[in-house]
């Protein structure tokens, strides 16, 4: 059987902003140019359950290590960690 039958369905988590995000304001699937806001979206709706790991990297088309990736920036260094061309910055 399929896990997301028994999967409580989430309408909303609590975005970067602080906002209600749903899965109407997550970024298109066909996003090419990933902004911190983009990032920071997906990572908050993974993290509260509107999307589970499997189904933001398959609608995204990203790796799980990408994924993880900017969890980590995030935990470490807030959004700011998520800007793409600081990313050397904020390596150890």
């Amino acid at each position: 059987m399929n896990d997301q039958q028994y999967r409580p369905q989430i309408r909303y988590v609590v975005g970067p902003d602080g906002g209600p995000l749903t899965i109407a304001d997550l970024p298109p699937a066909d996003t090419k140019r990933w902004v911190i806001r983009r990032k920071a979206e997906v990572v908050a709706a993974v993290r509260g359950g509107l999307l589970s790991l499997q189904e933001a990297c398959q609608r995204y088309k990203l790796t799980v290590d990408e994924f993880l990736s900017w969890q980590r920036s995030i935990e470490k260094h807030g959004l700011p960690g998520l800007r793409a061309t600081r990313v050397q910055d904020y390596r150890e």
